[in-house]
């Protein structure tokens, strides 16, 4: 397997001197996903937990619903310099019945690790096609509960702690118990990769959850936990209009600016139970 971080050489600057010292770096490798053989998404991600990667990214493209619906996944040969594979291609096979994705789909270019969206032709391709809509989701999250995500988040990043340098997602119920974190360069690998253990698990639809992120509520966000049936996703920064407009669609409950003791609710405010109203 891709190792997660790397080191390298560093020269440190302090005020009162410098030198040369070893630093890790999280990794950031190219992954092929190809689907009955056919190339169809090339990202660029932080190696690990891949077959969970692409069972979420394929659920959040609409390919497929439930995890029955994946034969098999398996690494291709990808040798590097060395001659080693570089588990770097990772091949799955659609169950008989299921079909392939459309052209809508297809990502035959580099998907860069800030920016899952970037090179779609037009903002229609990336329409909804949700199996599992959270609208009619009843759940109620308290405020307090709300607060206490970004530093369970935190506390429960292994890599960060060593590179500083990756986003996080993380899979909350309704009381703040932690399900699953996954870390990646990337902010929607490391959400694909949360879900996509979620679907694994069979855990899809995610009623009554929360997904937690590190970093800002984009547009495809908004969209991948709403292909999951996420009513509820709350980010330590900014939404964008798109994405509020998409979670007001779709009955999404979304929260942004979690940090402290404050937040923003953009949308779905009666799931959010307030401490001290009644």
């Amino acid at each position: 397997m891709g190792r997660v971080t790397v080191r390298r050489p560093v020269l440190r600057i302090t005020e009162s001197s410098h030198r040369t010292r070893p630093d890790a770096l999280a990794a950031e490798e190219p992954l092929e996903v190809r689907v009955n053989g056919k190339p169809l998404s090339v990202t660029m991600r932080t190696p690990g937990h891949d077959v969970e990667l692409a069972h979420g990214f394929l659920l959040t493209e609409g390919v497929i619903g439930e995890p029955d619906e994946l034969a098999t996944a398996r690494y291709c040969d990808s040798p590097g310099p060395d001659g080693r594979n570089t588990y770097n291609v990772l091949d799955v096979a659609l169950a008989p019945g299921v079909p392939m994705p459309d052209a809508s789909v297809e990502r035959n270019f580099y998907t860069t690790s800030s920016c899952g969206v970037c090179g779609k032709a037009a903002l229609d391709s990336v329409k909804l096609r949700t199996h599992h809509s959270p609208a009619t989701d009843p759940v109620s999250v308290g405020s307090t509960t709300l607060i206490g995500l970004p530093d369970a988040l935190r506390a429960a990043q292994r890599v960060f702690d060593s590179t500083g340098g990756l986003h996080a997602a993380g899979l909350f119920d309704s009381d703040g118990e932690l399900l699953v974190v996954r870390e990646d360069v990337g902010r929607h690998n490391a959400v694909d990769k949360a879900l996509g253990w979620a679907l694994m698990q069979r855990r899809v639809p995610l009623a009554g959850c929360v997904l937690m992120v590190s970093g800002r509520a984009s547009f495809e966000l908004v969209q991948k936990a709403a292909m999951a049936g996420v009513p509820v996703l709350a980010a330590v920064s900014a939404p964008s209009s798109l994405a509020v407009d998409l979670a007001e669609e779709q009955g999404m409950t979304l929260v942004g600016f979690l940090r402290g003791s404050s937040m923003n609710v953009y949308t779905g405010a009666e799931r959010i139970s307030i401490a001290g109203t009644g």
